[in-house]
């Protein structure tokens, strides 16, 4: 069913309802079977390809059962081929199959109301995300949700006007499973320089701490960066906490952050082992817990090998 806001008209579409054709209207709503060449992603399209694993598990499946699916798409702007709003994994399967052709349900979607889908679909089929993904997601959704509210980008996080007094992020968050404060902390990851959401995304970088540090400049921020770089440390929240806390007052400085992140003790190094290296050596599918599980009680076998070792060549 669908969901209009009274004063500023604005429908809200269930997201499966745009997946179904609809009897052949006249709004181009038609199911049919398109040419995977005609096809482009979506502009500035935040989710990431699957991984190899699981993307090889889809192009045997599409080989052998089709696409059992249809992909969304909607008619390009350049008035040739379409572009795709929910499915990029499975056209890139079918490429990478040799298959030519796909299921697709053509939509007329403007913008926003595209933006909101491709973001809401990958949210909902997707298992795992990188904190990056979800940042660049919730920042398109949100922005996107606000012009059709009607509102400026500037006032993001306030009430939207006649909407049951909900904030935007807070309606982006109930969709998503997120509290709109959540919501809030993942679109200042977007502030981060791409080498600090890198270490976001593969751990080195705490998330609370990172969203602390998203307030500091890019150049602040590429101190930051060098000294974790050359220390291998870590920023820790109250380190993180301290930094912003000298920017808002005008007191940061490269010498500021050095003394914050290396003269008062770090509240822990870091060592990162990046799940792609150790999965060779796991089970298909075996979660980061386990892994890490796994390697501590081999690490304590080695270190009880090391010590057994050394009393025995003491006793000799």
């Amino acid at each position: 069913m669908t969901k209009p806001s009274s004063a500023t008209g604005v429908t809200f579409r269930k997201l499966d309802d745009l997946f179904e054709p609809t009897d052949g209207r006249a709004d181009l709503p038609q199911l049919a079977e398109l040419e995977v060449d005609s096809l482009v992603p979506f502009k500035d399209h935040p989710f990431r390809e699957y991984p190899e694993e699981k993307m090889q598990e889809m192009i045997e499946s599409v080989s052998e059962h089709g696409v059992l699916s249809p992909i969304l798409v909607r008619p390009h702007k350049s008035g040739e081929g379409y572009e795709i709003i929910a499915g990029h994994n499975r056209v890139e399967a079918c490429r990478r199959a040799g298959i030519k052709t796909i299921p697709a349900t053509i939509r007329e979607l403007d913008d926003d109301t595209a933006t909101i889908v491709m973001v809401d679909s990958n949210l909902r089929q997707r298992d795992k995300l990188l904190p990056s993904e979800k940042a660049k997601a919730y920042k398109m959704k949100l922005d996107a949700l606000s012009r059709k509210l009607g509102r400026p980008s500037k006032n993001v996080g306030q009430v939207v006007p006649d909407f049951q007094g909900k904030r935007s992020t807070e309606i982006v968050g109930e969709q998503a499973g997120d509290s709109y404060k959540q919501v809030q902390r993942f679109i200042r990851l977007n502030d981060l320089t791409p080498a600090l959401l890198g270490y976001v995304d593969d751990g080195t970088l705490a998330f609370n701490p990172a969203v602390e540090v998203s307030y500091l400049d890019s150049a602040d921020q590429e101190v930051v960066f060098e000294i974790m770089e050359r220390d291998q440390i870590s920023p820790s929240l109250s380190q993180a906490q301290k930094l912003h806390k000298l920017a808002q007052i005008g007191r940061i400085s490269e010498e500021a952050i050095e003394a914050v992140m290396t003269v008062e003790k770090p509240m822990y190094t870091t060592i990162t082992l990046r799940q792609s290296t150790v999965a060779k050596y796991f089970p298909a599918g075996t979660s980061g817990r386990d892994i890490e599980r796994t390697i501590i009680r081999l690490l304590e076998e080695y270190k009880q090998k090391r010590e057994n070792k050394k009393t025995y060549q003491e006793e000799r």
